[in-house]
């Protein structure tokens, strides 16, 4: 979103009666919180398929800061 859009919004939204700004901040933090579990859901997915393809390591977490520590 330009920043032209979102001073548009942020200006539509401040002449807003106080009840229809309420309205419209649970809206936007359903669709915000909806969006975050998506991604969440996205990322579960990639590192099923990560784990099926073998492309994980595996280890305490010792052998992990090992690991990060080599690279």
């Amino acid at each position: 979103m330009s920043n032209t859009t979102l001073n548009k919004l942020i200006d539509d939204f401040s002449q807003l009666a106080l009840e229809d700004k309420e309205y419209a901040v649970d809206v936007i933090k359903k669709q915000l919180i909806e969006a975050k579990r998506k991604a969440i859901a996205r990322r579960a997915k990639e590192a099923m398929t990560n784990l099926k393809k073998g492309m994980i390591k595996k280890g305490t977490v010792k052998d992990l800061y090992k690991d990060l520590e080599s690279d």
